[in-house]
């Protein structure tokens, strides 16, 4: 049985879209921990009510960041994990960090890179006047938001959308291709080819969703 870390910053709301995929389909898996930077994270108290353990490293009480990654690895690491996956966890990861965990690190952006890295996603898609917009899982890599795509959502760009509108359509897809992209991990359906994800066997890698 796969062993699976899951680190959050806030609510943490596709975590509890992964806890709830895999404990509803009986995954061949464990979330063996939900780990937080932020001793008040809204997620930890949803973990624990669905019995996963939960860890808080600090990251304000630590002098610099490659300290703070230092000991998150030998956190994470006590768990013996196959797959980390990170869900709204709001740190930059050292070269080292990424490089311990390469090839078994996922994350999921709001938007569909290459486009719009960094913050305020929604924001600049509309400013950039994309007719579409939504959100990429993807391998990480020490380039920031530029690892190999696992799968995509695709939402409309709609007349009058705000940050904020657009924001939660593209959560809603979100959370559907979250939990599948960690259940074709776990599931050995994933594999790298010339920087490229390849799903065994095949299956769309690009949702489109025409959700209003």
């Amino acid at each position: 049985m796969s062993s699976i870390v899951i680190l959050i910053s806030g609510r943490g709301s596709n975590m509890e879209a992964i806890v709830r995929a895999a404990q509803k389909d009986a995954w061949p898996a464990q979330i063996a921990a939900v780990i937080s930077n932020r001793p008040d994270a809204a997620g930890l108290d949803f973990a624990r009510s669905h019995g996963i353990q939960t860890a808080v490293l600090d990251h304000r009480t630590f002098q610099d960041r490659a300290s703070f990654d230092a000991q998150l690895v030998e956190l994470i690491d006590s768990f013996n994990p196959d797959l980390v996956v990170l869900a709204g966890f709001m740190r930059i990861l050292t070269g080292d960090f990424v490089r311990h965990y390469a090839g078994k690190l996922l994350n999921i952006h709001p938007s569909l890179l290459p486009l719009f890295p960094g913050l305020h996603t929604h924001e600049q898609a509309l400013a950039a006047g994309v007719s579409e917009h939504g959100a990429t899982v993807h391998f990480v890599t020490e380039a920031l938001d530029h690892g190999p795509m696992v799968i995509q959502a695709k939402v409309p760009v709609l007349p009058g959308d705000t940050a904020d509108t657009l924001a939660k359509r593209v959560l809603k897809q979100e959370h559907v291709i979250y939990p599948r992209a960690v259940r074709w991990f776990i599931d050995n359906r994933l594999s790298i080819r010339d920087n490229q994800v390849i799903v065994s066997p095949a299956e769309a890698q690009i949702l489109i969703s025409t959700d209003q």
